[in-house]
């Protein structure tokens, strides 16, 4: 299916971030399709990040930080006055470098943002963390100890149960920054297939400096450097076939 027969989910018109008078990113403009899995990589400190968290206005904790353009999600600019923040990171989900699980149960962490969001009906919690950890392919290790510590779980299945407590408030987008690195190749494997999985539900925007990574697991990818969006496309012409000098230096390993 070519982009433009692609149903956009969300789409930026020259955003613009800063952090007090420095300008971060500049004038990013990009259409991310429904239910694809879009990659972001780059080099450290070229704003991939912080236009990621710039999606669910998890920048807006970071005293001295303005925007300028729009990031329009389902119609709506996300940076309109009139935007709830927490509906907001309902709709679009988290998922951190580092694992860090609530220091509470299994079960818990995935219930805590139904709590949160008002849900009481005990039968109605336990289904959703019931099919939050199998979306987040983990049930069946832990079903028979959910009420066990999450600090007891590795690395890995730790990564997988953040997924699963992002995933468990019905979100449409997941964002994910650098999502394994700091798992094993085992793990590492495991959250990629998840990832292919999870894109028949969700919209995935993961930012990682893994190359390999994001060939493996994307349909688009974009290429940031010094806070502009170089180039953006499917994933197979990004690494074959660049359209930009700096995008085939930078997959070639000439810089970066």
């Amino acid at each position: 299916m070519g982009k433009e027969q692609e149903r956009i989910k969300i789409r930026t018109n020259d955003f613009n971030f800063y952090y007090g008078d420095n300008r971060a990113l500049h004038n990013i403009s990009v259409e991310i399709p429904e239910n694809r899995v879009v990659a972001f990589i780059g080099p450290s400190g070229c704003g991939k990040s912080t236009f990621l968290r710039s999606m669910n206005r998890m920048n807006d904790v970071i005293d001295g930080t303005s925007v300028k353009g729009a990031i329009v999600i389902n119609g709506i600019d996300i940076y309109d006055k009139t935007v709830d923040v927490v509906e907001l990171r309902k709709l679009v989900g988290m998922v951190f470098q580092k694992h860090i699980p609530f220091p509470k149960s299994i079960y818990d962490n995935v219930a805590y943002g139904l709590y949160l969001s008002g849900r009481k009906n005990k039968t109605e919690v336990e289904g959703i963390v019931e099919q939050s950890l199998k979306r987040s392919a983990l049930w069946e290790e832990v079903k028979d100890r959910l009420n066990e510590s999450a600090m007891s779980l590795s690395g890995g299945q730790q990564q997988r149960l953040c997924i699963a407590r992002a995933v468990a408030v019905d979100p449409e987008v997941l964002l994910m920054d650098e999502p394994c690195s700091a798992l094993d190749p085992i793990s590492t494997a495991k959250i990629e297939e998840l990832i292919g999985e999870l894109k028949d539900t969700y919209t995935i925007i993961i930012v990682t400096h893994n190359m390999q990574q994001a060939a493996r697991v994307s349909d688009f990818t974009g290429f940031f450097y010094m806070g502009n969006l170089v180039e953006f496309d499917k994933t197979r012409t990004i690494f074959t076939t660049p359209s930009k000098k700096e995008t085939e230096d930078y997959i070639t390993g000439r810089f970066g």
